[in-house]
């Protein structure tokens, strides 16, 4: 087993990983993300990301472990994943238009050693029309996405305008992973 292990079944971010060819193993962390309201968004994707990370490095605490969470937020609103169709469409039309932040918090453990960050990156909408909110519902893509949509999928084409680190959208801001595990010593 490489003893750099991914505390997450996040489909995107093990390809991101991969993309820079880390090995790398996946074993999932159990946390309930919850969060209290007095948090702000940084706070609350650092915060999940350092939790998640933790159940698994006390497990392996001499392994390399990254955590990490996405929020999008809207109007100081975070928005999590949709729980039905109703939920999914509120949120495309709050987003459709506008400018809507994306927070991810990344958390790389290894023994008594931590390094917990956040990047975020503001995203602009085109206008979306009903149909468009519509069909793309109706491909089932919004449901397992923080904001009810993927940047890296479908939802592509609702994106006008992005500053920051696209990879961080998708779901960890990968250079910064990077750097972090060079300044941790897992790489040389």
């Amino acid at each position: 087993m490489s003893n750099l292990i991914l505390a997450s079944q996040s489909p995107r971010r093990k390809q991101l990983l991969q993309q820079i060819q880390l090995s790398f193993s996946v074993k999932s962390s159990s946390v309930e993300e919850t969060f209290s309201p007095q948090l702000q968004p940084h706070e609350v994707v650092m915060e999940l990301a350092q939790k998640k990370a933790k159940q698994i490095s006390l497990e392996h605490p001499n392994h390399y472990v990254i955590g990490s969470d996405t929020v999008v937020t809207k109007d100081e609103h975070i928005l999590g994943k949709p729980r039905s169709k109703e939920e999914a469409k509120e949120m495309l039309t709050m987003l459709s238009g506008k400018t809507h932040s994306v927070y991810t918090g990344v958390a790389i453990l290894r023994g008594e050693t931590e390094d917990v960050f956040y990047e975020k990156t503001d995203v602009t909408f085109w206008e979306l029309t009903s149909k468009e909110i519509e069909d793309y519902i109706a491909s089932e893509e919004p449901f397992d996405k923080a904001g009810s949509y993927g940047i890296q999928g479908l939802g592509a084409k609702f994106v006008k305008e992005i500053k920051g680190d696209y990879f961080s959208v998708v779901g960890l801001p990968i250079s910064r992973v990077y750097r972090a595990l060079h300044k941790m010593g897992y790489l040389h």
